[in-house]
């Protein structure tokens, strides 16, 4: 078995690699022509991402035959397509907020038709954590609501719609990264939750998809007690146990990245796919970086694995199988029902959020807190300024990225209106004397475009839950033309 080639195929069927810049490497069309599983597209792969089809055929014609090509477009301020303009679709809170499921499933059909024609086979999207604590890191606006029933019925929306494309959708992260303060991207993120409460609410979304038939669950790399003492990634009692046999889930297991600090600084990433094929996932991933010597070594470490006995070849051959599931899906634009494009301008304007009367501004000064972007995004363009200065004339800019000088400020915006954006103060909270200034000044709107805080302001306040373009410009066109939040806002109570 050791010197038979197809062996060494196998093991690589189910490893996934990204890799830098927009020329796939040889290294890589290599390792696809041996038999790697697929590909994780990033945002340096792609450019404008108007042409990402001519790269995946390319992909494809190395390997000779259906591979996994599969990328990050969850919407919203997590995106590939269009990391250098921005997302077209509202994000995963915006939609929350909105809670129309009908909506929700034309977003994701747009997203589904978009990557079909591109060729790619499976987004890892949607997020069915349930962002139960404000001060998470890492989920925040990609997770759909705080009210595990929400997210159930958004997360299924999702599925439908992105499955209506042939495009798998890959859930994530199981079993629930939602309450966690924690990063899993710089180390083990631990989910404190009792059997009962997971049961209740971060497993909820879950059944959802299941239930709507999502092809493919992502594992999340989180230690969760109540459940195991081992990180979900590599928990044969979380992966196997609770998704495969408790769930019934009988689609194609994915795992978040391997070099991601909850593994490669413990276990390390080649003990890591192991520990995860053993464990019972299907599809092995790694991120955005060049890993050339994986293609040695995980076929090595694999071999290793089967002659011990640790890992069954029967368990490597089902997880080719299950992995081999999700290609040749996509279907021709022609064959894809009524795409959500229409909905997206309307969408954005609907999921505002508007607490109390918002002035009439004049030559506003737009003041842009830029906090830092998260790990799952990475930095993106956004600006509120400049939709607002095609409808207010006399609108400046001024983005700030630490603690601003208030006074300075303050004088600046005599005389005429003043626009906040702000995001997250309870994490970066320098933005929170700021918050408390504006109160001062008798024209003034804070925009809140993350996940909604609690202000204790008297100032009138536009939630977005997000930066996307489509949902900044609807920002700013309500600000140009205000409206009583009466007539529109919802409560605050109802908040995603």
């Amino acid at each position: 078995m050791s010197s038979d080639p197809q062996f060494r195929r196998l093991a690589l069927s189910s490893l996934m690699l990204g890799f830098v810049g927009p020329t796939p490497p040889d290294w890589l069309l290599a390792g696809l022509a041996d038999g790697l599983g697929g590909v994780v597209l990033f945002g340096s792969n792609l450019g404008d991402g108007r042409d990402v089809r001519r790269l995946t055929d390319q992909l494809r014609a190395a390997a000779g035959h259906e591979i996994v090509i599969s990328l990050d477009e969850e919407g919203g301020d997590v995106t590939r397509l269009d990391t250098q303009r921005g997302s077209t679709s509202p994000g995963a809170a915006a939609l929350g907020h909105l809670d129309d499921p009908a909506v929700t499933e034309a977003v994701y059909a747009e997203i589904g038709l978009r990557l079909a024609e591109a060729g790619i086979d499976m987004n890892l999207a949607p997020v069915a954590d349930v962002n139960c604590d404000p001060l998470n890191p890492v989920i925040g606006l990609r997770s759909f609501s705080a009210d595990p029933q929400v997210a159930a019925r958004h997360v299924a929306a999702a599925v439908r719609g992105l499955q209506s494309s042939g495009v798998a959708a890959c859930v994530k992260h199981f079993p629930g990264h939602g309450a966690t303060r924690a990063d899993s991207h710089h180390g083990v993120a631990i989910l404190e939750r009792s059997r009962a409460e997971i049961e209740a609410v971060e497993l909820e979304p879950f059944r959802a998809a299941i239930a709507a038939g999502a092809l493919s669950i992502m594992t999340g790399h989180l230690i969760v007690p109540a459940l195991d003492e081992l990180v979900a990634t590599v928990s044969p009692a979380i992966t196997t146990g609770i998704l495969r046999e408790e769930l019934g889930f009988d689609g194609t297991i994915f795992t978040d990245a391997l070099e991601m600090k909850a593994i490669s600084a413990t276990i390390g990433m080649v003990e890591g796919f192991v520990e995860a094929l053993v464990a019972g996932a299907d599809s092995i991933e790694t991120g955005a970086l060049d890993y050339p010597e994986l293609l040695e070594e995980i076929p090595a470490a694999v071999q290793r694995a089967v002659e011990s006995g640790r890992l069954s070849e029967e368990r490597l051959r089902d997880a080719a199988e299950r992995t081999a599931r999700l290609t040749g899906r996509r279907r021709p634009a022609a064959a894809v029902a009524a795409s959500g494009g229409s909905r997206l301008a309307t969408a954005a304007v609907d999921s505002l959020e508007i607490i109390g009367d918002l002035p009439l501004l004049e030559r506003p000064l737009v003041v842009e807190c830029a906090t830092p972007a998260g790990m799952a995004s990475g930095p993106l363009p956004w600006s509120l300024a400049r939709p607002l200065a095609e409808l207010l004339p006399g609108t400046e800019e001024l983005r700030i990225e630490n603690a601003p000088d208030i006074a300075a400020i303050l004088r600046r915006a005599e005389g005429r209106g003043l626009v906040v954006l702000i995001r997250d103060p309870e994490r970066v909270a320098w933005q929170r004397p700021l918050i408390d200034a504006i109160q001062r000044h008798p024209s003034a709107v804070i925009v809140d475009a993350g996940w909604p805080a609690e202000l204790n302001s008297s100032t009138p306040v536009i939630r977005t839950r997000g930066i996307a373009p489509g949902l900044l410009a609807a920002a700013a066109s309500v600000i140009a033309n205000p409206i009583s939040a009466s007539a529109t806002a919802r409560t605050q109570e109802n908040y995603a």
